[in-house]
């Protein structure tokens, strides 16, 4: 008995073995030869998180690892250790090819979004009524940077705005909440995008337009209180419902929950009426990942998904307003009415955020 047991189990066995070994024949092996490491401001984690999107960089020759950190704080960390870093725009990643002693480095902005304020429908509408935003549908409207600056500047509150009492939710100062414009692209691009208004619609370019803009800067950081490093949790408490009434976000935050079928909640999507598109851009830090950006940029499949993560490929306005339409009623696909505008140097800009924050 224990023998004809035995010789069962050997079976059993050698099956099992063969088993295994015809699925692994049968299982389609990955084409990636090359694992590249990077670091990327958050907006960009559930892109490269995307099955999808791992998919198609593994059918190209990519697996890619990747990290985040506040855009503006990349030049600090030891690059050394990267394959290549993606923050949310050209100004730092000026900073981040000089801090890694690059000369020429082939940098490339695969995909863009510009910053957009997301507002509880209450809030939406109390600063219609005062004059400081504009209503588009029931989800979508701009903001006018020069009234809502006027405000800021006079330290109105929401009890000071007309229909405000119909919110008891709203109190306090009228602000919104960014991320640190000292390490965050977000944050430091909306000083860019303000000081451009204060500065009489023009890019802050010397000392003198520093002192004629950092007061006003100030008021808009300090009256917020702890700040941010990044926009995803900011953006998360607002769709579970807490968070301030106005917050600062990136447009494929938005765009990505909508096209995901999320539940984006109650939730109005104001445009500046002044802005800086954030050009994500790519800097390769050594020869693995030299080509990664260009692909990212060019190949048909990849392009689709990061437009399904709410980013704008390059010339891809069509692309974009196609995926988005059924979402029209929260987004501006052609930025209609959006005067965008340049940002100041790295210098300046940097200047603005110390003084910003005091």
């Amino acid at each position: 008995m224990r023998r004809i047991l035995g010789i069962a189990l050997g079976l059993l066995l050698i099956g099992g073995v063969l088993y295994v070994a015809l699925q692994g024949q049968n299982r389609p092996e990955s084409t990636a030869t090359k694992t590249v490491r990077g670091v990327i401001g958050s907006e960009k984690s559930e892109f490269f998180r995307d099955p999808d999107v791992v998919k198609a960089l593994a059918d190209k020759g990519y697996i890619v690892k990747t990290e985040t950190s506040g855009s503006w704080a990349m030049d600090q960390l030891a690059l050394k250790e990267f394959d290549f870093a993606f923050p949310g725009s050209s100004e730092p990643a000026k900073e981040v090819a000089a801090a890694a002693g690059l000369k020429g480095a082939q940098e490339t902005r695969p995909f863009y979004s510009p910053l957009v304020v997301i507002a509880r429908p209450g809030a939406a509408q109390v600063l219609a009524a005062g004059g400081l935003a504009t209503m588009t549908g029931k989800n979508s409207g701009t903001l006018l940077m020069g009234p809502f600056l006027k405000a800021a500047a006079e330290d109105r509150t929401w009890q000071q705005l007309a229909g405000s009492s119909a919110h008891a939710e709203l109190t306090g100062t009228v602000f919104v909440k960014t991320t640190d414009p000292a390490s965050s692209n977000s944050g430091a691009l909306f000083l860019a995008a303000t000081s451009n208004v204060v500065n009489g619609n023009t890019v802050v370019a010397d000392d003198a337009g520093i002192e004629r803009t950092a007061p006003l800067m100030r008021k808009l950081i300090s009256v917020q209180g702890a700040l941010e490093t990044s926009t995803e949790d900011p953006f998360r408490a607002f769709i579970s419902g807490s968070g301030e009434p106005l917050i600062l976000v990136y447009e494929s935050q938005v765009a990505s929950l909508l096209l995901q079928k999320q539940d984006p909640g109650e939730m109005v999507v104001l445009y500046p009426d002044t802005t800086v598109n954030t050009a994500h851009t790519f800097v390769p830090l050594s020869e693995d990942a030299r080509e990664l950006g260009t692909l990212l940029a060019t190949d048909p499949k990849l392009r689709e998904l990061a437009v399904l993560r709410g980013f704008r490929p390059q010339d891809g306005v069509a692309e974009f307003t196609a995926a988005t339409a059924p979402h029209a009623g929260y987004l501006n696909p052609g930025l209609a009415g959006i005067r965008q505008v340049g940002t100041p140097t790295v210098k300046i800009l940097t200047a603005l955020a110390q003084r910003a924050k005091g």
